[in-house]
């Protein structure tokens, strides 16, 4: 069952944060840092009506109906994301959102994912970038991080920490996409996020040193800063 986001201006396909994320924990069990700062466990994503359609799409993608239920439900779709919550967490959804894939090419698809974390995903991943229409992006686990992948995504604290990387302009725009699509991109290898839930802000506190010429955590006003810069 696909849901609007009315941030990408497109549908999406999601299941439920962090119980569907086996990669959002550390070998400790913990959570990584960007995921503890999670939006997608947060407001709107705990209504019941929210958690009874991520439940659902937990059930339909086992049916043998699923793929060709997909591709009718795209038909008239340009761009789609999947997962705006939750993660490819087994090989055989993977291989499903593949066969998705293959057989939308009219339709540009962006998964972004931490199951990179596990080799078994090698070989899906690989071939679902092999696709002309598909963007599997790679999502670091720590605030600044940059990893290594063929298209990958990092959560920042602001753009000026930000070098060479495509910074997402949602946060220029009333919180939406409106014209970019560089997520969808194969020409865009590194896309960063400004944080930008209260979550997210009390984790960056913890670790970011004061800006030069501010005597306080820049994230502490931090709407106002940005609309200056």
């Amino acid at each position: 069952m696909l849901s609007r986001t009315s941030k990408l201006g497109c549908y999406s396909w999601s299941l439920q944060a962090v119980d569907k994320c086996p990669a959002s924990r550390g070998d400790d069990g913990e959570l990584v840092e960007v995921c503890k700062g999670c939006y997608a466990t947060q407001g709107f994503y705990h209504m019941p009506d929210a958690i009874a359609l991520r439940e659902r799409n937990d059930v339909e993608w086992r049916q043998d109906t699923w793929v060709d239920d997909m591709v009718k439900s795209l038909r008239k779709q340009t761009f789609f994301r999947w997962f705006d919550s939750g993660d490819m967490y087994t090989e055989a959804l993977a291989w499903k959102i593949h066969a998705v894939c293959a057989a939308t090419p009219w339709c540009k698809h962006w998964l972004p994912t931490r199951m990179h974390k596990f080799t078994k995903f090698s070989r899906v991943i690989d071939a679902l970038n092999d696709l002309d229409n598909v963007v599997v992006r790679f999502s670091s686990d720590n605030v600044g991080q940059h990893i290594d992948g063929l298209y990958v995504s990092l959560v920042v604290d602001t753009y000026k920490h930000v070098d060479k990387t495509h910074v997402c302009p949602s946060s220029l725009q009333g919180g939406k996409c409106l014209d970019c699509r560089a997520c969808w991109s194969k020409d865009t290898q590194s896309v960063a996020y400004v944080a930008h839930s209260n979550k997210m802000h009390k984790i960056i506190r913890m670790k970011v040193e004061p800006m030069p010429g501010f005597d306080h955590n820049p994230l502490d006003n931090f709407p106002t800063i940005w609309s200056k810069t």
